[in-house]
């Protein structure tokens, strides 16, 4: 059962509307809470529309008929229960305690709704007078408008600077209040002065040193932040304010001793986004403890709840251990109103600290008890606070079943199996529904917590209601699709547990990650249109499963890449990898099944009456059926509208209730799919290199491809007509480098049988065993001669010769000139002036720095550059396709040597060539294949140099202009920084661009 629905979410909505009512300069003092309970309702019935009209548009699989709100009768009814039973055990109570009190809601706040952040601000120090005369402590603090409600200043009893002074009074600055001298061990003697100023109604543990020692609680502070009667002069001055006026009074009377410059951190209300103010206030509360202590029980013995990522665990048990007595009311109007009536006839009419109370379910059961307390005259009045709304969620898992009741739903659903949830709120719910539970019910409310990451903004932000930066998915929606959204949502995840950022451009409402599973969505709808035109009107049951002694070598290999991707799927979606799971069948539905199987298969399914025909179709109808099944978690409103249409269900059956894919690992072949990865990876290199060469895509080639593996020609020769049909080979040859080193003993690799099927019918001559795949005549150049091996030392030492000899030369005629009359003299002048045109002219800017450093590493290149191009041993080193001239011999291309195919009729050998004569060629590696594509015929070499040239020359004219702009200092520090970094980026790109297209004019 997925059950969806909503909480009432009091302090945002309260806030919300007091901000509304702010802008008609109102209060909700003046609207009346009647009136304003309306406009809440209001508000929910459009703001709660809007976010089940966003799950609906998704697609989430709820079941609607079950939907609740936090504040529906049956819920409602469940948190009296619950309030009134924990109130009659002792569990919850009513007192006065320190709470984080946020001045912008007027509410207290639970610690878990308070964000610590760090800030920059002061530290002051004070001297506080002896009342003796005698002396003077030093204070420190960060809050000095609460020095007014001083009542003690405590040192450590080890001190031994302060002991003498344990006992003594001091005279409180500016209101002159006695107060004494304690000692407490809560003093840290090393931090500061070691003395501290004790505020017990202004800080948590100030709190409990006034409980221990019996000091008075003095509260100087009003509940909106200004300062109340007990601060004297500064009544009615916000809390800001005073903190400025408190310290300059400091100043004028000679207590300020200085002022330090502080980091620290300061706790802001989540919901107010004001810094918290611990107040002193009467309030209800759970007492935490045994409610945290059972929990922990069923954590430590039964490892209930488990969580996922594992990591979470601790972070949770430790908030169990740690937990203080949760305040449960809030100052507002809009949640469920606690169910406490007050005789305020016994108090005057008001609800005093000291008012009787009466808990109960109703103001009847309420009324009875008191006219039996005090008689017919009482009058109650309800207590005008809410409950938390974390108290009414956490008791969801079993309220919205029926809970207190026993209802059906109850023992059939709870407790529930999975709970799905962002870390954030693992404190403010998750702990909170397994304490009621598990008091409540005496079990875990849910087996497994899988905790997601957080969806950021393009900003990395998290999203909120408070910060305004949400994205609503209906305008993605409408512009990319809901499966869309779904997919890219899912995708983005790289493991469980983190967050994912979702680029979007908040002017044009654009998203780039969505935009690419939309075109993904694109991908599937044509390539499913593709195989339901070529079936025939058949269905997948009709055409039956794939006999396997029909199938062909690509037939078994995108099956046993699909039993695969089965296989990881189930696993990684068992294992909360959700990420991992979309990303596999996007590589598999996009490259496998689109790119290469439908293409491989084409011309097999224009004779569809063949068997070859018959087993492509059974092929396709079945991968393809499958593939909907495995993806329709992800997108489920494309995969089921294709699936209706390719089983023609007619809406009979639904793909949602449809059995989930199993793996058959007897159609699992790892060595089947390496052996293709060759073939594939041989695909891709020709067509890199047919790119880099410029190579039309109409235009056919002649190709070879060269290893000293047996295997690996077996593997290539069986795919020889995919290759040809994939790459647009003309002529393809399959061969032996001449040079290739014979290892005495095959390895295992070399002598592993290869995958059994034939290659296709009518499309390539079969191999016989027998068959010689070593070429005897094959060379890549001729042999080198002596001078080859040795020209390029012998030009160094030559070159090193010469430059000594230079050297001589040049000293004698200097030591001959200069003693010339005026010569000296004058040389040193040209010289002068020389050295300052070299330098305004190559390295005042960094665009002329550039250059010469580009002209002298050509001229290195071209001294130490050896003459001969690059063999293809040396490039078998490579692991990427690389374009070089190389001297190729005649009978390699026209198919003298290896094995080889055509699908023109030039194996005749009767016609081949025998000119020795080399030709440009251009080469690639894939793993230790080699690949070489001939250019003569097919590319002009000299015209490709020349377009490389001036996209050089073009891209070097970008380099000198942005290394010119980011080399002037007003740019850098006066430009927003984006620009700055764009003209970063452009560089770093063009540079790249350029070491690029200088490799490859280099090669050819």
């Amino acid at each position: 059962l997925w059950l969806p629905g909503t909480d009432h979410a009091s302090i945002a909505v309260q806030t919300l509307l007091e901000k509304e009512l702010r802008s008609q300069k109102k209060t909700r003092y003046d609207v009346g809470r009647e009136a304003f309970l309306e406009r809440a309702w209001q508000w929910k019935e459009e703001s709660g529309g809007t976010i089940v009209g966003q799950l609906r548009r998704l697609g989430v699989s709820v079941d609607w008929s079950r939907e609740r709100f936090t504040m529906d009768d049956g819920l409602s009814k469940a948190v009296l229960e619950a309030f009134t039973r924990l109130h009659r055990e002792g569990l919850i109570y009513r007192g006065e305690y320190l709470v984080n009190w946020c001045p912008a809601s007027q509410s207290a706040v639970s610690d878990l709704e308070v964000d610590n952040q760090e800030v920059n601000g002061h530290l002051w120090h004070f001297r506080y007078p002896l009342t003796d005369g005698s002396g003077f402590v030093e204070v420190a603090t960060t809050r000095p408008e609460t020095m007014l409600g001083d009542t003690a200043v405590a040192v450590n009893p080890k001190d031994s600077r302060y002991q003498h002074l344990v006992g003594k009074t001091l005279t409180l600055p500016i209101l002159g209040r006695e107060i004494p001298i304690i000692a407490d061990e809560y003093v840290d003697a090393s931090f500061g002065t070691g003395c501290v100023k004790v505020t017990p109604a202004h800080d948590p543990n100030d709190f409990e040193m006034g409980k221990r020692h019996n000091l008075p609680f003095i509260n100087v502070m009003n509940k909106d932040g200004t300062m109340n009667a007990n601060a004297g002069e500064f009544e009615s001055q916000d809390r800001f304010v005073a903190r400025k006026n408190v310290v300059q009074r400091l100043e004028t009377d000679g207590f300020l001793v200085r002022i330090e410059d502080y980091r620290h951190t300061v706790p802001y209300s989540e919901r107010g986004k004001v810094p918290v103010e611990p107040l002193l206030s009467t309030q209800w509360f759970v007492k935490i403890r045994p409610l945290a202590d059972r929990a922990l029980q069923f954590l430590d013995e039964k490892q209930e709840p488990r969580f996922i990522p594992e990591r979470w665990t601790k972070v949770y048990r430790d908030w169990l251990v740690n937990l203080r007595d949760w305040t449960i009311s809030r100052q507002l109007w809009w949640g469920h109103q606690i169910p406490a009536w007050y005789a305020v006839s016994e108090t005057e009419g008001t609800i005093q600290d000291h008012t009787p109370f009466f808990v109960a379910n109703s103001e009847a059961e309420a009324r009875e008890q008191a006219i039996a307390q005090f008689g017919d005259q009482v009058q109650l009045e309800q207590d005008p606070d809410v409950l938390d709304t974390w108290f009414s969620s956490g008791l969801w898992p079993f309220s919205t079943m029926g809970w207190p009741q026993e209802t059906e739903d109850l023992a059939t659903y709870y407790p529930t199996t999975t709970l799905v949830t962002g870390f954030d709120i693992i404190f403010f719910w998750v702990a909170r529904m397994t304490m009621m539970a598990g008091h409540f019910t005496g079990q875990m409310p849910f087996k497994t917590v899988y905790i997601h990451g957080l969806v950021r903004d393009e900003n990395n932000k998290k999203m909120s209601k408070s910060s305004n930066n949400g994205i609503d998915p209906l305008i993605l929606i409408q512009k990319y699709g809901t499966d869309a959204l779904r997919y890219t949502l899912i995708r983005e995840v790289a493991g469980a547990g983190q967050d994912i950022r979702l680029e979007y451009n908040r002017k044009t409402d654009e998203s780039t990650s969505v935009e690419a599973a939309r075109n993904f969505t694109n991908k599937l709808w044509n390539a499913s249109r593709f195989v339901l035109m070529n079936l025939n009107g058949q269905t997948p049951a009709q055409l039956g499963t794939p006999d396997a002694s029909a199938l062909e070598w690509s037939d078994r290999w995108i099956l046993s890449r699909y039993h695969q991707v089965i296989r990881q799927t189930t696993q990684q979606v068992d294992q909360y990898g959700l990420g991992e799971a979309a990303k596999g069948l996007y590589e598999f539905i996009w490259g496998d099944f689109c790119d290469w199987y439908i293409e491989l298969v084409k011309s097999r399914l224009q004779q569809q009456d063949t068997p070859s025909g018959k087993a492509a179709q059974q092929t396709l109808a079945t991968v393809l059926d499958g593939t909907l099944r495995l993806l329709h978690p992800f997108m489920p409103h494309i995969t089921e509208e294709v699936w209706q249409t390719l089983t023609q269900a007619d809406g009979q059956r639904v793909l949602a209730t449809e059995a989930y894919p199993k793996a058959d690992e007897s159609l699992i072949n790892p060595d089947l799919e390496q052996q293709f990865d060759l073939v594939i990876g041989t695909i891709r290199t020709i067509r890199n290199l047919r790119a880099e060469a410029d190579v039309k895509p109409g235009v056919k080639v002649k190709a070879a491809l060269l290893s000293e593996s047996d295997r690996e020609r077996q593997i290539l020769t069986l795919g020889q007509s995919y290759i040809q049909d994939l790459a647009k080979v003309e002529h393809l040859t399959i061969g032996q480098p001449e040079t290739a080193p014979q290892a005495d003993t095959p390895s295992q690799s070399e002598t592993a049988p290869l995958e059994t099927a034939q290659p296709e019918p009518e499309a390539t001559p079969a191999v016989s065993p027998t068959v010689s795949m070593r070429s005897t005549s094959l060379q890549l150049k001729p042999k080198p001669s002596l001078w080859s091996q040795y020209q390029r030392p012998a030009k160094i030492l030559g070159l090193g010769f010469l430059a000594l000899v230079l050297l001589r030369v040049t000293v004698a005629v200097v030591d001959v000139v200069d003693h010339l009359f005026l010569i000296t003299p004058l040389l040193k002048l040209l010289g002068a002036g020389y050295t300052a045109w070299f330098v305004y002219r190559n390295l005042l800017r960094a665009g002329d720095r550039q250059a010469l450093r580009q002209k002298i590493d050509q001229l290195i290149r071209q001294v130490t550059q050896p003459s001969t191009a690059p063999t293809l041993p040396q490039l078998a080193t490579q692991s990427t396709p690389v374009a070089a001239a190389l001297a190729v011999p005649s009978d390699l291309i026209s198919g003298t040597s290896g094995t080889t195919s055509d699908t023109s009729d030039t194996s005749d050998t009767s016609d081949k060539k025998t000119d020795k004569t080399p030709e440009k060629a251009i080469a690639g590696v894939v793993g230790t294949v080699q690949v070489v594509i001939p250019l003569e015929g097919v590319v002009d070499v000299e015209a490709l140099r020349a377009k490389l040239q001036r996209d050089l020359t073009k891209v070097d004219a970008e380099i000198s202009s942005l290394t010119q702009r980011l080399s002037n200092a007003n740019f850098v520090d006066k430009a927003p920084a984006d620009v700055v970094q764009t003209a970063r980026d452009a560089l770093a790109e063009a540079q790249k661009q350029a070491e690029i297209l200088r490799d490859r004019l280099q090669q050819l």
